[in-house]
């Protein structure tokens, strides 16, 4: 693990920030880990939360504009994924940081 040295920039502490905003609902929480198994689309990931799927859309936006979650398109499919690479880039940060204090 590599030790900071500098102070983290205000966009790096805005990116966490949003981040750890997203996660900090209970529903979007379930979502995160129903999708950390594998993708889903939108409607088996309302069944699956047994929630409606405009209210699951709503979350999603959230942690997609969060960087949380990815979604691509097939036909009139909508599936979501966890984006890994940011969960993995963001936990680093957060380390790193707690690592400067």
């Amino acid at each position: 693990m590599t030790t900071r040295t500098a102070a983290p920039t205000t966009k790096e502490l805005r990116e966490m920030a949003l981040h750890f905003y997203a996660l900090k609902d209970g529903v979007r929480l379930e979502m995160v880990c129903v999708l950390a198994g594998r993708e889903h689309t939108v409607n088996e990931l309302a069944e699956v939360l047994r929630k409606s799927q405009p209210l699951v859309s709503w979350h999603l936006r959230r942690l997609k504009a969060a960087g949380i979650v990815k979604i691509r398109r097939s036909g009139r499919e909508v599936y979501c994924s966890l984006d890994r690479a940011v969960l993995a880039e963001r936990q680093q940060a957060f380390l790193d940081l707690l690592g400067a204090a």
